[in-house]
């Protein structure tokens, strides 16, 4: 559980690489987070008492509540779904129900610990495909008759009769007859193979059909944590499709089937539970367009009635999935809105109970929106001018151009609708329209984005409310 030992400050530390300001909201966020590792530290008949302090993020489009949670999950490596309180619909409408979120997590969950415990066994599984390699390389004679196929037939239904799961398929060592050419064939394929000087030759490859698992239950059934595909894969044969795949891509689907054997699926479900009861987060965002005083949708009952419906899993409820029953006592629970046309208050009583850390973010300043454009990681501009780079095309921007994005922004959203950063993408691909759409033809060369250039493209169009509400 290395994923919840980090600092308060260690996490806003790293969220800060993504996110500018809204410092309040990444200090809330990042006690709570350690107080769940501060939980799992006291004894287990206390840490049965402890419960997390579920965050209400408050505060308008595009300020960075998504943005905060969503990089969080991958700071602290830990299980997380984003569900729209707007998606789910009161039990007895036609809609996803709120408990499919609780699924997802645990959905989340295991793929984790099927990456952990595949790459523990990873050394085994990697030989293993190997050796199916070296069987696909260098094919030896098949021997196995009609008649052997009929007896193998007859021998699973007398199995079924029996009570007993058939298995699957026939063992290929026995179903195959081996030369001393074809040994010596394997010996020098073996050797090339550890050498990785048949990387890139080609191998056909018969695999499970990958569309199988997803298109072999309804969604009505999965929403019951009813999975047919693992009740049915054991009775009925599974669909194989052959592909023509390079050694390096063949042994990636080989070392997952041969990891998939030598990992206790029991163990694997077992513990993908317990990863999403004591560290999963689900940040349920627009929570407040299912208020009763929200205008942003007709059918108050059925918004009141999704109010009840998550409820009880915030308060802590057995869920049943397909991996086994789920406590979300300890699951921490994000939830955010804009709140433009209610409030926190016009939630359900219950509800806002559950919710007692509240955070307030801020509206973003032109300052905030030039560090936005320029400091994280994954800057805008950064990635305008990485784009560009593509057709052979250095792009500068001056910090007066920068400057003046920045305000143009900020005019916008104070004047028309505040969207907040997401103002800065729909102001840029109109500033570099011209340029994305003739830099292909250019083959090469520089060009500086100056503040008469921004002034030129935009500022014109920034100055028209009229046209701005419509354009920008």
């Amino acid at each position: 559980m290395d994923m919840m030992d980090k600092t308060p400050k260690q996490i806003v530390r790293e969220l800060d690489h993504f996110v500018i300001g809204q410092d309040a909201a990444k200090k809330a966020i990042a006690v709570a987070l350690r107080n769940r590792y501060r939980r799992m530290q006291l004894p287990e008949e206390m840490q049965e008492e402890v419960t997390p302090k579920n965050l209400l993020m408050i505060g308008p489009t595009g300020v960075g509540k998504t943005e905060i949670a969503r990089r969080l999950a991958k700071i602290v490596n830990a299980p997380f779904v984003k569900v729209e309180a707007t998606k789910f619909t009161e039990v007895g409408y036609v809609g996803r129900d709120v408990e499919s979120m609780v699924r997802d997590l645990v959905e989340s969950a295991y793929n984790m610990e099927e990456d952990q415990m595949y790459a523990q066994v990873r050394g085994q599984a990697v030989a293993n495909a190997d050796k199916r390699l070296v069987k696909l390389l260098v094919p030896a004679q098949k021997k196995q008759t009609q008649q052997n196929q009929q007896e193998n037939f007859m021998q699973m239904l007398r199995e079924l009769q029996n009570g007993k799961l058939p298995q699957n398929g026939v063992n290929a060592e026995e179903s195959e007859e081996v030369s001393d050419s074809v040994r010596d064939q394997r010996l020098s394929v073996n050797e090339q193979l550890k050498r990785g000087q048949l990387e890139d030759q080609e191998v056909k490859l018969t695999m499970d059909d990958p569309s199988q698992k997803q298109n072999g239950s309804s969604d009505m059934l999965n929403q019951m944590g009813i999975d047919l595909n693992d009740a049915l894969s054991s009775v009925m044969p599974k669909k194989k499709v052959t592909r023509t795949l390079s050694v390096r891509d063949a042994r990636e689907v080989l070392v997952k089937e041969e990891s998939a054997k030598l990992v206790n699926p029991a163990d694997l479900a077992d513990a993908a539970i317990k990863r999403a009861e004591n560290t999963g987060i689900i940040f349920i965002d627009e929570i407040d367009k299912i208020t009763s005083k929200s205008q942003q949708n007709s059918g108050e009952v059925s918004r009141e009635g999704v109010q009840r419906d998550i409820l009880p899993i915030v308060e802590g409820s057995a869920i049943k999935t397909k991996y086994g029953l789920i406590n979300t006592d300890h699951i921490l629970f994000i939830a955010s809105g804009a709140f433009q046309d209610s409030k926190p208050s016009d939630l359900i009583a219950e509800l806002q109970g559950r919710f007692p850390i509240r955070v307030e973010l801020e509206a973003l300043s032109v300052d905030d929106f030039v560090k936005i454009l320029t400091e994280p990681d994954n800057a805008l501009v950064k990635q305008y001018i990485a784009l560009i780079k593509t057709d052979n095309i250095a792009v500068t921007f001056t910090i007066e151009a920068i400057h003046k994005i920045a305000e143009i922004a900020f005019a916008v959203n104070r004047d028309t609708e505040n969207i907040g950063a997401r103002r800065l993408h729909t102001i840029l691909e109109r500033l570099l329209q011209d340029l994305l759409y003739e830099g292909p033809d250019m083959q090469m060369g520089e060009i500086t984005i100056t503040e008469a250039y921004v002034e030129q493209k935009i500022g014109e169009i920034a100055a028209d409310k009229d046209l701005a509400r419509y354009i920008l």
